[in-house]
Formats: C-alpha cells, structure tokens, sequence
C-alpha cells in the first residue's frame, strides 16, 4: 500500500504564490505516475498536473499552464506544486494522487492512492 499527505495549502492574496508538498511513503515503489487534483465547493474533482515517476514527463490542465509546476524529488520521496500568480478561480482542495502504472491520465477514478487534501485560498 501507498500513503500520501499534502501539506503546503493556505491562505493567499491573488498574485502570490504557494508551494505544496506531497510525500509519499509505503510501497512507493509501486508509483508510476503522481498527480495533483483540485475540487472546490460544489464542483467535480478536477485534474491539473501530472507527472511521472521516473523521467520528467509532465502535462497540465490548460488553465493553470504557465503558472504552476509539477515535480518530484524521487530521493525524499515527495511531489511538489510550485503555484504562481494565483488566482482567486484556483481556490479549492487540492488532493495528490498516485497510480501504479507509467500511464499519466486525467481522470480521478484512474487513481488508486489519494492524500487527505490541503485547502488553498486565494482571496482577491
């Protein structure tokens, strides 16, 4: 099994920037592709980055590319968000999310590993 914690939300104005955290722990061996989700208040989960394990392959949800950046440090085990000129649209609960094969997809039922969530707000 793979555990996964988000840490790094909070609060923000618009333009600023955020950094969030996920690390995983477990079998993470069985990792081949990691991505960040978001849903906020009455919407559907939605994709915005994935990447994958090993490599660099990234691909990103077209509103927020440009601004954020997916990576991994497979060494410390932990994926990351780097969020700039956010926007108060971006404000919702992001979630990291992993699956065992290499295949990045944007669909959450993909996805067998979820973290807990880390709320970001970002006030206009």
């Amino acid at each position: 099994q793979v555990q996964l914690v988000e840490s790094g939300g909070g609060l923000v104005q618009a333009g600023g920037s955020l950094r969030l955290s996920c690390a995983a722990s477990g079998r993470t061996f069985n990792i081949g592709a990691m991505a960040w989700f978001r849903q906020a208040p009455g919407k559907e989960r939605e994709f915005v980055a994935v990447i994958r394990w090993s490599g660099s392959t990234t691909y990103y949800t077209n509103s927020v590319k440009g601004r954020f950046t997916i990576s991994r440090d497979n060494a410390k085990n932990t994926m990351y968000l780097q969020m700039n000129s956010l926007k108060p649209d971006d404000t919702a609960v992001y979630y990291c999310a992993g699956r065992p094969t290499l295949v990045m997809t944007t669909i959450p039922e993909d996805y067998s590993y979820w973290g807990q969530g880390t709320q970001v707000t970002v006030s206009s």
